[in-house]
């Protein structure tokens, strides 16, 4: 069954950001990075809320800054 578009349009989502490099870093905490398509510093990515990319920024907030978009 498809989807209907209005609810795609109502939800949320936000920018998310790599601040810190991945270098160095556990390798769950460089495939979250790479799981939300972010493969450089300062490299910005839009992604929707769900409740898997909820886990996956908490799991690894100290990589990201995310902000809310509309």
């Amino acid at each position: 069954m498809a989807m209907s578009s209005s609810k795609d349009s109502t939800a949320k989502s936000v920018k998310v950001t790599l601040v810190k490099s991945v270098h160095g870093q556990l390798q769950r905490h460089r495939a979250t990075a790479q799981g939300l398509g972010l493969r450089r510093m300062h490299q910005s990515v839009t992604v929707r809320v769900t409740p898997e990319v909820r886990g996956m920024l908490d799991a690894s907030r100290h990589l990201f800054r995310v902000e809310e978009t509309s």
